[in-house]
């Protein structure tokens, strides 16, 4: 992790914005105006989201009234329901939503089908879909991918199956599938307001417009069960996990979802949950999105990477005690798995980079890679060597699969456009991606990213002019800054951790810790000599060549956070950069 070459500090708003921003601290003010927040409207859409007010109306979707009245449809006349949604952290939360929806109208003619992430891959297939139809499936609901399966759309439709397609991705430029309705608010012709939701926001938003229109139609479908106004807020925990774990922007309506479904996580009365938190030693009332990111999300993700998606999603479903502690238990077990995986496979390319000497593009591959566990193993290779990771593996077929990374060096997509000849199939966006090729051109793979690369680096314009929010001092680091500060959480894409410049800052003392001395510790002083601890995780001094040198003093870039590892609470620094 090469040192930052290029900072600066956010400027300080207009005695204007100020004003319109009077009623917050001077920090709040100044963080605010940091993420384009100049008006007091928008500074209470941020800090204080109101469900009701900043949620928009679900009906404003392309196609909501057509699939709400096929559902209840199917309802009326016990059509048996197949929910198809993919394998990851977005999708199974999802899965869990309108699962449980059913559940809570007496509705029990319908399956959840999670395709196998090695053998199936992500989308519709035809195999399950002829499986499906076998089971008498009259209405196929996807969440969270379908957009671009046109052939299996298709295929449904031959075999008597009405497809509802939910989903966030971009459509294809081909055209779209022939559903029987199409939920995306990426369609060109969708207006609804917020365009950025994740696969089980979209999921919600269905079964918002859903128990609305039961309010007022309840009685002729004979339904038994009277749901309580607002009951879907209980969902939100799953959606929050979704919008959290998706890393789409924290802003607009994907607010509310992470705000209050953190909120509801902290009460949620599902017995998984409860169970997963107690295996993770976890106090409920504490979780925050870091808890999320890092914690419950990997665990969602392993089931898929390591073994059965299913059980991701029955342990968030089910209601039975000992089945969650079960799968609570596997889940971590599989997960513990992984990351040893991981670090196999990381030291394993780490090797071969070293005995062929630095190359501009790492390119690595072996049939027997898992390509689930890739992506992992090209981000962590990715942000330390900061230039473009590609890793290839095989998993079920001839066909060769991968992933890749940018750190932060080039334009991935344009990248793999450039190089799209030795590719089956590629996508992804600016840092990230993944690759499908074949073992006739996967001998050309390096060469030809290598020449992409050189052709595409020069037009890529790096985002690190890095722009820190504020200048503090050690003797800042207390209750009412983080106070201040977890105003404005959850963060995430779209709403980034705040970011401290302490300058001209000497170190009282240097150490490693963990288990393996794998994490970097600073311990400095206020000037009531009480200590301020600075950590980065799998960091060791020579990370920061020439910034760590005894007796010199250093300028720090961290976020300011709040540890309550060990139930002991401790205000910290989580350094981002040294120089």
């Amino acid at each position: 992790m090469a040192s930052m070459q290029k900072y600066s500090v956010r400027g300080a708003p207009s005695s204007e914005i100020e004003q319109n921003l009077h009623a917050y601290s001077p920090l709040v003010r100044q963080l605010l105006y940091g993420r384009g927040i100049v008006s007091a409207e928008h500074a209470e859409a941020l800090l204080n989201p109101h469900y009701e007010h900043h949620s928009h109306d679900p009906f404003l979707m392309k196609d909501m009234e057509k699939s709400v009245e096929r559902i209840l449809k199917a309802v009326k006349d016990d059509e048996r329901i197949a929910i198809f949604s993919d394998y990851d952290a977005d999708g199974i939360p999802g899965a869990v939503v309108l699962h449980d929806f059913f559940k809570k109208i007496g509705y029990l003619n319908f399956e959840n089908y999670i395709p196998d992430r090695h053998g199936e891959g992500f989308g519709l297939n035809q195999k399950a879909i002829t499986q499906l139809a076998k089971a008498e499936a009259k209405l196929l609901i996807t969440i969270d991918c379908g957009i671009t399966d046109s052939t299996e759309v298709a295929h449904a439709n031959e075999h008597g199956i009405d497809v509802i397609v939910t989903d966030h991705h971009l459509p294809s430029q081909d055209g779209l599938p022939k559903a029987y309705a199409i939920l995306n608010p990426k369609q060109a012709d969708c207006a609804y307001p917020e365009k950025m939701l994740c696969g089980s926001g979209v999921i919600f938003k269905l079964v918002q417009a859903l128990c609305l229109t039961l309010k007022t139609e309840q009685w002729k479908l004979k339904i038994p069960v009277t749901i309580p106004s607002g009951w879907e807020k209980w969902l939100l925990d799953m959606v929050g996990i979704a919008t959290l774990s998706d890393m789409v922007p924290l802003t607009g309506e994907n607010r509310i979802f992470a705000y209050y479904g953190l909120k509801v996580l902290k009460k949620s009365p599902r017995v998984g949950m409860t169970e997963l938190l107690s295996v993770l030693r976890m106090n409920r009332n504490d979780i925050t999105e870091d808890d999320v990111g890092f914690s419950i999300t990997p665990r969602i993700n392993a089931a898929s990477r390591m073994g059965i998606p299913m059980d991701a999603f029955r342990l968030f479903a089910t209601t039975d005690d000992n089945e969650a502690t079960t799968l609570a238990k596997h889940l971590d077990k599989i997960n513990t798995e992984r990351k040893g995986k991981v670090a196999s496979l990381v030291k394993e390319v780490r090797k071969h980079v070293e005995e062929r000497g630095q190359r501009t593009v790492v390119v690595a591959g072996n049939p027997n890679w898992r390509p689930a566990l890739l992506g992992l193993v090209a981000n962590s290779l990715a942000e330390d060597m900061r230039c473009p990771v590609f890793l290839w593996g095989r998993e079920e077929s001839i066909e060769l699969k991968g992933s890749c990374r940018a750190g932060g060096s080039v334009d991935l997509s344009l990248m793999m456009y450039e190089a799209r000849a030795v590719f089956s199939d590629f996508g992804g966006h600016k840092e990230a991606g993944g690759f499908s090729t074949t073992l006739e051109k996967v001998h050309l793979l390096e060469a030809e990213l290598e020449r992409a690369y050189e052709k595409v680096r020069s037009e890529y314009v790096s985002d690190s002019g890095t722009v820190a929010d504020a200048v503090l001092s050690f003797d800042e680091v207390n209750d009412k800054t983080w106070q201040d500060v977890a105003k404005l959480a959850p963060f995430g894409v779209g709403n980034p951790k705040p970011l401290f410049l302490f300058e001209n800052a000497r170190m009282r003392k240097m150490e490693q810790f963990g288990k393996e001395k794998q994490h970097l510790k600073l311990t400095f002083a206020k000037t009531n000599g009480v200590y301020v601890n600075a950590i980065q995780f799998y960091a060791k001094p020579e990370d920061f060549p020439g910034a760590l040198i005894e007796g010199r003093p250093i300028n720090l870039l961290a976020n300011l956070e709040r540890s309550t590892f060990g139930n002991r609470i401790e205000l910290r620094l989580r350094i981002v950069d040294i120089f």
